[in-house]
């Protein structure tokens, strides 16, 4: 791996010592510097007194859970990658988990390589979100206001915040709109994976921008689904 890489900072939330000191090793052997934590009270205290680049978080932790540890970094810091750990692996648990602010979910027990595959795919996309993000950076529909160099937006409930992945998704759909955009186009163009199993991914955060944006989400609107196809999204709210 380049200098670059080997400079990233990795937060490593996980109270089960066997899996997080092999976890710990192999991310050194990648080049990472290893900051671990085995509460999410402690998680909390090291994300807010050191430079974080990718946190990896488990769901079930002691003193504070996964999801308020998410929602703390969130709170402060919505650049930050997470990627979290669950043992949970009903689409409540993942829609849960991506509700708080996590970018991507590995279930428990996963394979090695797929994690350090992930990890890396996560900093890579947090190196170019920021460009990318910057090329234009407002756009409105209906009444909301998106403001892509802040990650906010301003909806008829009130301002919000957004992750640099959920900026991404919607960028890629403002530069496309009133098209059938496929999830495989989304993988390769947001997620820039070819990988079959983050479909359901794609899926889930659809949903979080239903939630934010649609009057009704259950009933969307502007963010549709093609049966078979994928996507569409349409800025004055007209059916394709």
């Amino acid at each position: 791996m380049g200098e670059a890489a080997k400079t990233e900072r990795i937060l490593l939330v996980e109270d089960e010592e066997s899996l997080a000191i092999g976890l710990e090793y192999n991310l050194h052997e990648e080049g990472y510097a290893v900051v671990r934590a085995g509460d999410g009270q402690e998680a909390i205290e090291l994300f807010d007194s050191q430079d974080i680049d990718l946190v990896i978080l488990d769901i079930m932790l002691p003193r504070v859970d996964g999801f308020g540890v998410a929602r703390h970094i969130r709170a402060s810091s919505p650049q930050v990658p997470i990627l979290m750990l669950t043992a949970r692996t009903t689409p409540a648990d993942r829609i849960h988990g991506l509700e708080t602010g996590a970018d991507d979910y590995l279930a428990k027990p996963f394979h090695l390589k797929e994690l350090l595959l992930r990890v890396q795919g996560m900093l890579k996309r947090k190196n170019w979100y920021g460009n990318t993000l910057k090329a234009g950076t407002r756009y409105g529909f209906a009444d909301i206001e998106i403001d892509f160099s802040l990650l906010k937006a301003k909806t008829s409930t009130g301002e919000i915040s957004i992750t640099p992945l959920e900026g991404m998704l919607l960028r890629y759909f403002t530069s496309n709109p009133s098209r059938i955009v496929t999830r495989q186009e989304l993988l390769e163009n947001v997620w820039q994976s070819t990988s079959d199993i983050e479909t359901r991914t794609v899926d889930n955060f659809i949903m979080r921008l239903r939630k934010y944006f649609e009057p009704d989400p259950s009933n969307p609107v502007y963010f549709r689904s093609v049966r078979g196809a994928g996507y569409i999204f349409s800025p004055d709210g007209s059916a394709p």
